[in-house]
């Protein structure tokens, strides 16, 4: 039997890899996925791991303590006096134990030397030699002492990002998106640790050393390969490295028409679970084989809107309305296409109550998509951001924690929450989900951008000065594309505020208000920026305007916008907030239809 007996959510997994793989480094074995079927045997293997453990290790999450195993094994464990709990993303413990100590690991960051992995070690240590065990200097290593062959013999893979092979750096989204469905579709696989998707995009691009990766991950293998669109074509390579040897095991080129694309990532699923010799459950295999729509044309649109969401459409109109005329248009081929109609939503939402166009507020898109699927994560945060927008805080507190039991992995989630608690100024949530979002997804430059401006207004310099050193260069990489994007020229200036890069924040504020002196929105980050530089009279020059138009989602902001702060005494700013008020409080701007 194991030493450590480890109890999580299964969702949770990617994130309990690398603890397990931790704890196992310093020689105590660990039961924690066990490869074998549901049932009696499956409940008896449970119970007497459980009980013979000398700790238990309990991971709550927001998606763990809404599981009745994961809570019914953490009261055995207490009672059995075994029990050494962890969190993460500031889970909400049960009451019945709540007394026990329990270790953040939030910023553990998988590294071993870190304060909170090296104070879970000593709850561990002491939790063992306490009954009757050895602690880790002492512990042998390795597989032999392993609680049995089924703790031991779990592979785990990373799906490095496909390469866009098309000559078009337009196609990015569409082998993005395959390198995605990918992982999903892994994940459904229960013999098989996969990589979360955040961290395997943080390779996009760069040379890389397959066998030094996989160690590095701690996988046995790894996936890569190359996504070419063309017309109405597609042709796919991939090839299966182990890592251990750096040979490929398994390699396929598949040359098809594009409408045949998701049987084709079907085909490479299963081929991958095959070439690993693993066991794919006729559930698990209906599981891969179920996708939000069956038409390509509907698909390949939401992959486009969801690039354009992620690189900017929070503060530009132009993008959220191009975003809209995509999923419309695919909702449109495929009217039970749930997720386009989510995302819909949520352009709707920020062109009713952040660019202020009459009539759709996005709820009755989000309703829909949720009426075709109830668990859609994504669903569930942009109702809980309309919600909000009317002042309905409890409903929408009720959302987004729906949400992130439903998805925690997911950016669209992540982003959601963080929003929402920036607005209520509980800025050590907003710091954890932002932190998230910009991991999850490489183009977001508004996470990193309000990340920096959350970690200053708690005192932590360095990591707002990591956030902007982060915001900056996708600013940047999004201006060498576009130039005249005015939302990347705003964050960008932001990132150099921060970064006390004055003097350059101001050539680039001269050179955007030639360029595009009507974006109220890169103004009002302009105007942040100065703040932050402490040039008190230029910001307010450049807000008066910006208030003077602003709507209802830009006000509300300006209102909790640590940024801003050092303004809130100033009367003319006083002033510009009442004046502001009273307008759109006239309008009738976030008031419920």
């Amino acid at each position: 039997m194991a030493d450590v007996f480890v109890s999580y959510a299964r969702s949770d997994k990617a994130r309990v890899a690398p603890l397990v793989a931790a704890i196992e480094a310093q020689g105590w074995s660990v039961w924690w996925d066990p490869e074998i079927d549901a049932g009696q045997q499956f409940d008896d293997q449970i119970e007497a791991e459980l009980k013979a453990a000398k700790a238990v290790v309990v991971v709550w999450t927001p998606t763990s303590v809404a599981s009745r195993w994961v809570r019914g094994e953490a009261r055995e464990a207490a009672d059995r006096g075994t029990l050494v709990p962890v969190r993460f993303d500031g889970a909400n413990l049960p009451m019945d134990v709540r007394a026990i100590h329990t270790t953040d690991l939030d910023g553990w960051g998988e590294d071993a030397q870190s304060p909170p992995f090296q104070a879970l070690l000593r709850s561990l240590s002491a939790m063992i030699v306490r009954q009757g065990g050895s602690n880790a200097s002492t512990a042998t290593p390795g597989p032999a002492r392993s609680a049995a062959p089924v703790a031991t013999s779990r592979i785990g893979i990373c799906v490095l990002p496909f390469a866009n092979m098309s000559g078009d750096a337009e196609q990015e989204y569409f082998s993005d998106g395959i390198s995605e469905d990918i992982i999903t579709d892994l994940n459904k696989v229960s013999a098989l640790f996969v990589v979360a998707r955040n961290t395997a995009f943080t390779f996009k691009g760069k040379s890389l050393d397959v066998a030094q990766v996989a160690r590095q991950l701690k996988v046995s293998h790894v996936l890569e390969g190359s996504v070419r669109k063309a017309g109405g074509r597609v042709r796919i390579t991939a090839q299966l490295i182990e890592g251990d040897s750096g040979g490929q095991i398994w390699a396929e080129r598949y040359d098809r028409d594009l409408n045949d694309i998701f049987a084709l990532q079907d085909e490479i699923s299963e081929a991958i679970v095959k070439a690993l010799r693993l066991k794919l459950l006729p559930e698990e295999k209906q599981a891969i084989e179920q996708r939000g729509t069956d038409n390509v044309d509907a698909y390949n649109l939401y992959l486009m809107a969801r690039q354009n969401y992620a690189t900017g459409i929070e503060q530009d109109p132009k993008r959220a309305e191009a975003s809209i005329r995509m999923c419309r248009r695919a909702t449109e081929i495929d009217p039970d296409y749930a997720q386009a109609w989510a995302l819909m939503a949520l352009g709707q939402m920020l062109m009713h109550f952040a660019h202020g166009r009459r009539g759709d507020d996005g709820m009755a898109a989000a309703e829909r998509a949720l009426a075709l699927d109830a668990h859609l994560a994504e669903a569930h945060a942009v109702k809980a951001r309309i919600l909000s927008q009317y002042g309905r805080h409890d409903e929408a507190s009720a959302e987004i924690d729906v949400a992130l039991r439903l998805d925690p992995e997911s950016y669209e989630v992540n982003k959601s929450a963080a929003y929402l608690r920036l607005r209520q100024r509980r800025l050590d949530e907003a710091i954890r989900f932002y932190e998230k979002a910009m991991a999850l997804m490489e183009m977001d430059v508004n996470s990193p951008t309000l990340l920096m401006t959350c970690y200053g207004a708690v005192g932590q310099t360095e990591n707002a000065k990591r956030a902007a050193h982060v915001a900056l260069a996708r600013a940047e990489r999004i201006l060498t594309q576009d130039q005249n994007n005015g939302a990347a020229m705003g964050y960008a200036v932001c990132a150099l505020a921060f970064l006390g890069e004055a003097e350059r924040a101001r050539e680039w504020i001269n050179r955007a208000l030639l360029i595009d002196p009507d974006n109220m929105n890169m103004r009002y980050n302009f105007a942040c920026s100065l703040t932050v530089l402490k040039e008190t009279e230029a910001a307010l020059e450049l807000l008066g305007p910006v208030l003077a138009t602003s709507h209802i989602d830009r006000l509300n902001h300006a209102k909790v916008d640590p940024d801003l702060d050092p303004l809130r005494e100033d009367p003319r700013f006083k002033a510009m907030i009442a004046d502001a008020e009273a307008r759109i409080s006239a309008a009738g701007e976030g008031r419920a239809p």
